[in-house]
């Protein structure tokens, strides 16, 4: 299969304190891949690496088979955490300076509404949205260039159930179009759901890593197996 990501070695030192240390994997197509761990062990610094939002120490990452990250990324779907929006335009209208960030015609803007739930209310503004509901607005923005590989962090973070549902069933839609996507997070239940393979870190290192049926072998769930290994 066709690999979508390959990290390779990658460390991230800040003096003495490593914050991730020599850790690899790579994600092939129509996987969804899962960075868990608790909060320290290296999912965001390595998201962050990956996003070229931070210089690793050592290492080599490669995305569609290149290590030029920053063409390789215009390719790609991007969700962060701290994702942004402004609140006194409508759902439309930032989705059209989404747009013109990314060079992509506003003709994408009503595909990716309806993709995500929001058509009968592309035209309220944003502060008036549920935390769910702007939660489903920058995933459009990240469908807009109708990427193969979506890059997710911590998409549920936040959410109440109903928002947490509404983002597992959109996640899980995705992947059955074939698109890979990697998901860093905390929320091993999720995770359980939706992910192909999964990847284990503890303070900076991978400790497991496979395909979640083989991992789980022997455990009720995802999260009494992580609890398990990382005691």
């Amino acid at each position: 299969m066709d690999k979508i990501l390959e990290v390779n070695q990658l460390s991230k030192r800040y003096g003495k304190k490593s914050a991730v240390n020599g850790i690899s994997f790579s994600i092939e197509k129509g996987q969804v891949y899962g960075l868990l761990g608790p909060n320290g062990s290296g999912k965001t610094t390595t998201l962050s690496s990956i996003l070229t939002l931070l210089k690793p120490t050592s290492g080599t990452i490669k995305v569609f088979g290149s290590e030029d990250l920053t063409s390789a990324l215009k390719r790609c779907g991007v969700l962060l955490e701290s994702a942004s929006y402004y609140p006194e335009l409508s759902a439309v209208a930032n989705l059209k300076i989404s747009c013109s960030i990314k060079g992509v015609d506003y003709s994408a803007i009503d595909a990716a509404l309806e993709r995500v739930g929001l058509t009968e209310d592309k035209n309220y503004k944003v502060k008036t949205f549920s935390l769910g509901m702007k939660q489903r607005l920058n995933v459009a923005s990240a469908l807009l260039n109708d990427p193969q590989f979506l890059i997710f962090d911590e998409p549920t973070n936040g959410l109440d159930p109903l928002g947490i549902a509404e983002m597992r069933q959109i996640l899980m839609d995705l992947a059955k179009e074939g698109r890979t996507i990697l998901i860093a997070s905390h929320l091993l239940s999720e995770m359980e759901k939706i992910c192909s393979h999964v990847a284990i870190l503890k303070k900076g290192k991978i400790i497991d890593e496979g395909e979640i049926s083989q991992i789980m072998k022997g455990h009720e769930s995802l999260e009494s197996y992580f609890l398990n290994i990382t005691a």
